[in-house]
């Protein structure tokens, strides 16, 4: 259950991060209620996942899923543009996270 708390934890970074960006500054104040909501799911559940994760493994992931997923949201629906190259490190990116996964004996 530690690792579904520490990926739901990642993907309500995601979800905060947009919402903050829709918000336009806080000016939108549906948008900052659901921020704020956002936040407090995503540090909720990844402090119920450090009960048993070591700092050391589970931050990195847990920034990592918020990364990558604003990434790919940003791509998707804010029109971001990336370069091949920004694209690549996006790659090592995941590369990273998984191997950081992997060797953390947990």
């Amino acid at each position: 259950m530690t690792w579904v708390y520490l990926f739901l934890a990642g993907i309500f970074e995601v979800v905060w991060s947009c919402t903050m960006k829709i918000s336009n500054g806080f000016s939108h104040f549906w948008w900052t209620v659901i921020t704020f909501i956002g936040m407090t799911i995503s540090f909720g559940l990844l402090s119920l996942s450090l009960k048993h994760l070591p700092l050391s493994l589970a931050y990195p992931i847990w920034t990592g899923i918020g990364a990558i997923g604003s990434i790919v949201i940003g791509v998707m629906f804010f029109g971001d543009k990336l370069s091949v190259l920004t694209w690549f490190f996006v790659a090592l990116l995941i590369v990273g996270i998984i191997g950081i996964k992997l060797t953390g004996g947990h």
